[in-house]
């Protein structure tokens, strides 16, 4: 390129040269005007632009590092690069640059890895810096496609399989920065495998746990993240009648009782705040038979003033069903207020220590009087909310 720009030099040099030979050596010309020095640098510089090319370095303006994405820096053989993942959410990979030139690695949400036995999905996009000669490090935030993944450290690779059912998805989640690892591990198993409440759900389902050829523990979640996942697939359009988790009754009303949940529980299924009263009032006398009893530990947790009154004349009567009296001795210590301790003690009394109610009293008083010393101690004290204008049943 610099040669042809000198020879474009030395061409206008020798242009003016032979006017001036030609002049001094008498031979007749044609009259042509004879340029001067500056009007032949000129043409010189002019005939050498136009030699050059576009993208010719001289003229280039230095700009940010090209952005180049994981796959296609692995075809040209621009990055060295290791991943190791945990089988559910997180993929770390090891890269070193191989490029001549700085570039800026991308990782969508969407690319999958994996290694035989587990695939992983990422849920949030990522990006580095490269440097030639340079390493780095990028950790990847995934999620397993399976519950067949087996949960522990181990090598992967990438893949380039794709999972259009779960693009809205991913669209969302990388809106919504709030949505945790296991909220977006419940979701993703829904559109994926869509299991049932109770291979997702920590808490003990009151038909007993259904067996599973699969250990899906590891991909169990707290209420409040069955939550947020359900309210998520709402949003990107999906029908809650075709997730298999929101058939099960209990999980209503344990997102409901769980005072972290409630606010979320109650937008979700949309009880407004002046008729919660009437859902607790209508799941206890006429909700699904298996969960009915529940009601009785939501109305101690948030209406501790009526729960004192009612609980223990449920507990006493006799025709009520063996599952309510036991709940509604068991639901007094959920009222977190000193005056149910000795309340459940006369019980214990009434019903005689070796009996399952009385057993059940002193195990609920020994119970409350730990988390009242407990909340003593520590400064702490959770507040339920009073209804005192509430009519009771």
């Amino acid at each position: 390129m610099k040669t042809k720009a000198l020879c474009a030099v030395v061409c206008g040099v020798a242009v003016v040269g032979g006017f001036a030979g030609l002049h001094y050596s008498g031979v007749s010309v044609p009259a042509l005007p004879s340029p001067s020095l500056k009007q032949a640098a000129v043409i010189a510089l002019a005939a050498a632009a136009s030699a050059a090319p576009d993208h010719s370095p001289a003229f280039q303006v230095a700009g940010k590092p090209e952005n180049i994405e994981l796959n296609t820096a692995l075809e040209r053989g621009l990055l060295a690069a290791e991943f190791e993942g945990n089988g559910r959410e997180r993929v770390t990979a090891a890269l070193t640059c191989k490029s001549p030139a700085a570039f800026q690695l991308k990782v969508f949400a969407g690319q999958m890895f994996d290694n035989g036995q587990s695939t992983m999905i990422v849920v949030r996009s990522g990006e580095v810096e490269m440097v030639p000669g340079k390493t780095a490090s990028l950790t990847l935030e995934t999620a397993a496609t399976r519950s067949a993944n087996k949960v522990g450290s181990a090598a992967f690779h990438i893949s380039y399989g794709r999972m259009p059912r779960l693009e809205p998805l991913l669209a969302y989640v990388g809106q919504h920065p709030e949505m945790s690892a296991p909220a977006i591990q419940t979701a993703v198993m829904a559109l994926t495998e869509n299991l049932p409440l109770s291979a997702v759900a920590k808490f003990a389902p009151v038909s007993g746990d259904l067996r599973s050829r699969f250990d899906n523990a590891a991909f169990r979640a707290d209420t409040f993240d069955i939550l947020k996942a359900l309210n998520a697939l709402r949003e990107i359009g999906v029908k809650d009648s075709a997730i298999a988790m929101t058939i099960d009754p209990q999980l209503k009303i344990e997102a409901m009782i769980e005072p972290l949940t409630k606010a979320l529980a109650m937008r979700y299924y949309g009880i407004a705040p002046e008729n919660e009263w009437a859902y607790w009032k209508t799941e206890l006398l006429n909700g699904d038979p298996s969960t009915r009893h529940y009601a009785l530990f939501g109305i101690a947790r948030f209406y501790p003033d009526i729960a004192l009154d009612m609980l223990p004349k449920w507990a006493r009567e006799t025709k009520m069903k063996s599952v309510f009296r036991m709940s509604a001795i068991q639901a007094l210590a959920d009222t977190q207020r000193a005056e149910a301790v000795p309340i459940l003690r006369r019980l214990m009394d009434e019903f005689g220590r070796n009996t399952d109610y009385g057993q059940a009293a002193s195990s609920a008083a020994r119970y409350l009087d730990a988390s009242l010393a407990k909340v003593a101690m520590t400064q702490h004290a959770v507040a339920f909310r009073d209804s005192k204008t509430v009519s009771q049943f």
